[in-house]
């Protein structure tokens, strides 16, 4: 039978959901925020830990807003309608810090501001929707269960535009991505303006002193064609063959590109350069570096990394192993994804 109990909501954990405690275990709760009084319906119940569903909020926080959207809490994508914008920068700052010193056991982590989206709505320009029997939406929240939408307030217009063309089309289950105008098939930001705001961070932090930029996980070239002026060698590596196709078309003089795998050109690049003059910049997949191309960087020693993470947690793995032989100098989390629970960092590491 399942319990329901009252809980004071304290904190938010990465992933969005509220931490509360009860019976000695930390219960998580969605769609509650901290000074929240919640009766709750313990759903899941393990050894150390409880999750549950809200059925009533008895004292609101004073973080509270009233979500934009008519599928909050429904949908499964956003976390943080409910709360204040200026709070949700708090929390996830709050969150990127205890992620690396708990995982990456980094005691004194240097973070700097968060840079904040100028737009918390409105903002992506692209959604993944699935379609069945007709109807177009968005997962629930934890199931597979389908929200038919008829708008995505998350979304830039010309997204919503295109929405609204495929609900009014004739066409088959599955899914489908939506555009605001054209873009290639690799991954690029979801978020124009915070995009912009990392990559001029990037270009004010890199060191002027240097002669090789490598731009691991480079897609098309997103920071080596803005940094491409700064370095007298620029060398990308991207899995992706369209991506490379387009930096190649791209790139200057000083630009060269190469279609593979990082851990396996990674070596022979910082082989046959000073890397006591070399910018290493990486952006890899959530799932972060390959343990490989982690091996190389610490033998080989080049004399600045900005590493770019959209996951805290596998940047705070990577971190462990990178601080052995660097000195973390900054971490600066990015709202790239506001009203989610999702955020772009920025850290920089330099010898020790």
């Amino acid at each position: 039978m399942e319990e329901t109990v009252e809980l004071s909501i304290t904190d938010i954990a990465f992933g969005g959901a509220g931490v509360a405690r009860h019976g000695g275990k930390v219960c998580f709760v969605p769609f509650t925020a901290p000074g929240d009084l919640v009766r709750v319906k313990l759903s899941r119940s393990r050894k150390k830990f409880a999750e549950g569903v809200a059925v009533e909020i008895l004292r609101k926080s004073p973080d509270r807003v009233v979500p934009q959207c008519a599928y909050f809490a429904r949908c499964g994508g956003c976390a943080y309608q409910h709360i204040a914008y200026a709070r949700q920068l708090e929390i996830k700052h709050l969150q990127v810090e205890q992620t690396i010193r708990r995982v990456g056991r980094i005691a004194d982590v240097p973070m700097r501001a968060i840079v904040p989206a100028p737009e918390p709505y409105g903002y992506r320009n692209r959604i993944r929707v699935h379609v069945e029997a007709g109807k177009a939406g968005f997962y629930a929240h934890r199931s597979h269960e389908l929200v038919p939408v008829v708008r995505c307030e998350i979304a830039q217009p010309a997204v919503n535009e295109a929405l609204d063309e495929l609900r009014r089309a004739s066409v088959r289950d599955g899914d489908y991505t939506l555009l605001a105008g054209e873009r290639g098939e690799f991954f690029e930001q979801t978020n124009d303006a915070v995009a912009a705001e990392l990559l001029a961070l990037v270009e004010r932090t890199v060191r002027r002193d240097q002669a090789l930029l490598v731009d691991a996980y480079c897609g098309a070239g997103f920071f080596a064609h803005r940094l491409a002026p700064l370095f007298a060698e620029v060398i990308g590596i991207e899995e992706n063959e369209h991506a490379v196709a387009l930096a190649r078309r791209r790139a200057g003089g000083n630009e060269r590109y190469i279609a593979g795998d990082v851990g396996e050109y990674l070596s022979e690049i910082l082989a046959s350069h000073d890397t006591g003059r070399a910018t290493v910049i990486l952006d890899p997949p959530a799932t972060g570096i390959a343990p490989r191309a982690l091996d190389i960087l610490s033998a080989t020693g080049p004399s600045e990394i900005l590493y770019v993470s959209c996951n805290p947690a596998t940047l705070a793995r990577d971190l462990a192993i990178l601080c052995a032989r660097y000195r973390l100098e900054s971490v600066t989390p990015l709202d790239m994804f506001p009203q989610t629970a999702e955020i772009e960092v920025l850290a920089v590491l330099r010898p020790a």
